[in-house]
């Protein structure tokens, strides 16, 4: 399981029923990002659709997924 308090581009917030991680700064939700990805959404669309976030933040989020991958299959 990510510690998403180790991804320094991303805070938790107050949701509706739960706080949930959302990019610093702004009000969207990190899940977003992999919601849209799984729809078919490419990075630049994202950044279209949230102007808020930043290329770096979506970067950042990606790569701490991408690293828990990794350290989890060793």
């Amino acid at each position: 399981m990510l510690d998403w308090s180790q991804c320094r581009v991303v805070e938790r917030g107050r949701g509706r029923t739960k706080p949930m991680w959302r990019f610093k700064g702004t009000q969207v939700s990190a899940t977003l990002l992999f919601e849209n990805l799984e729809d078919g959404a490419t990075i630049n669309d994202f950044l279209e659709w949230y102007p808020g976030v930043t290329r770096e933040q979506v970067l950042a989020v990606l790569e701490f997924a991408e690293r828990s991958l990794v350290d989890g299959a060793w």
